[in-house]
């Protein structure tokens, strides 16, 4: 059977980490949602997104496919019903489309489908806040998923840890003088990873292939350190994507880095407002600040974007896609994508100089920034340019 993964109804409403790429990309727990189906289903996806992403996420079609709403995340019983769906069959979670069976070039007409009302319990990524807020719950499933059968690889005599049994190492991971509790949750370490000296780690935590762990660092329950990413400093409960740098000092806490984001030296995200209130979010969706329901709630910082050091963000800061951030006080909790400044107020930054850094920074991981790249991030620039008052 061919598998297609569909935005669906909350592509905007997790912006702006969709601008450059589909729902299925998004990294929550150890894998992205596109790598979670294809480990339950046995077979590789494809994705109907934005036009404008289709070239590097293309759709392959063939005669019959069943296609999934990508804001679920797969569970054993809703992959089963999804596997044996036949022809004019779809599965629906109230109103909403979770996933039915089509032939190629098919008009879907769901008046003449048989519904099959999914009545079970779901896990969803419907809004940002969700990947970091429901991360913890992710890391476990996935643990699960990669561990079972399998046997770690041998952890040092010169470490401290707690609770070894829900510790798992890939090979080429090196690590040692690291504390790691793992009493409260797994610790899942990625091929190759390097953890520093006197770096202390609480679970569940994962931190994927390639990626670094600097010395001392102090790392919280519900952290997830995408593939290539360099982190240093105390984190707690945030999801960095991959290819990301917060290599210093400074607190990161309830929060989500997309890709090729990079925090200055001493960066510090608020993530409790003084007077302990629900957290509002800036959602693209509404043009307007919706409410979390979170009392804690930080950063949540598009591709391509960086700040200088001792940058400071407000509790609930949304910063867009290619913004530059510098200077001292408190920017504002909106910074649209390609914006140029700090508290003082922002210009444009204009994409040949964005895409002039893109290309250093990805040739440092030995990356290629392509045309698809550019023509993406140009499309965004675009997109946004109205929330950008120079």
């Amino acid at each position: 059977m061919n598998y297609i993964l569909f935005d669906g109804a909350s592509r905007n409403a997790l912006l702006p980490f969709t601008y450059t790429r589909p729902v299925a990309e998004i990294r929550i727990g150890i894998l992205t949602i596109r790598e979670k189906w294809e480990r339950h289903l046995g077979f590789t996806t494809s994705t109907v997104t934005e036009d404008y992403l289709s070239d590097k996420f293309p759709l392959v079609e063939v005669e019959e496919n069943i296609m999934i709403n990508a804001s679920y995340i797969p569970t054993k019983h809703l992959v089963d019903i999804i596997m044996n769906l036949q022809v004019k069959q779809a599965v629906f979670v109230d109103d909403e489309p979770v996933a039915f069976f089509v032939k190629e070039d098919e008009e879907v007409d769901f008046d003449e489908y048989e519904i099959i009302e999914y009545t079970e319990p779901t896990f969803t990524i419907k809004n940002t806040w969700d990947i970091f807020s429901k991360n913890e719950q992710a890391i476990k499933e996935d643990f699960t998923l990669l561990t079972h059968e399998r046997i770690s690889a041998p952890i040092s005599d010169t470490n401290n840890v707690i609770a070894k049994e829900n510790i798992f190492v890939e090979e080429g991971a090196k690590f040692e003088f690291v504390t790691i509790n793992a009493t409260n949750g797994p610790v899942y370490i990625g091929k190759d990873v390097e953890i520093m000296e006197g770096s202390i780690i609480r679970g569940p935590f994962a931190i994927c292939d390639y990626a670094t762990v600097k010395m001392g660092a102090k790392i919280y329950g519900g952290t997830t350190i995408g593939p290539y990413s360099k982190v240093g400093g105390e984190i707690s409960n945030s999801v960095v994507f991959g290819y990301s740098n917060k290599g210093h000092d400074g607190f990161l806490g309830n929060s989500v880095l997309g890709e090729w984001c990079n925090l200055g030296a001493d960066t510090n995200t608020s993530n409790l407002k003084n007077n302990y209130a629900p957290v509002r979010l800036w959602s693209y969706e509404t043009e307007n600040f919706a409410k979390t329901g979170l009392q804690f709630c930080g950063l949540m910082m598009g591709d391509h974007s960086k700040c200088g050091i001792n940058t400071m963000f407000n509790t609930g800061t949304v910063v867009g896609v290619n913004a530059n951030i510098f200077g001292g006080g408190f920017p504002r909790n909106f910074i649209p994508s390609y914006s140029w400044g700090g508290s003082g107020g922002f210009t444009t930054y204009l994409t040949k100089k964005a895409f002039e850094v893109a290309k250093v920074v990805m040739a440092r991981r030995q990356l290629e920034f392509t045309t698809q790249d550019e023509k993406i991030l140009e499309h965004v620039f675009e997109e946004t340019q109205k929330w950008r008052k120079d």
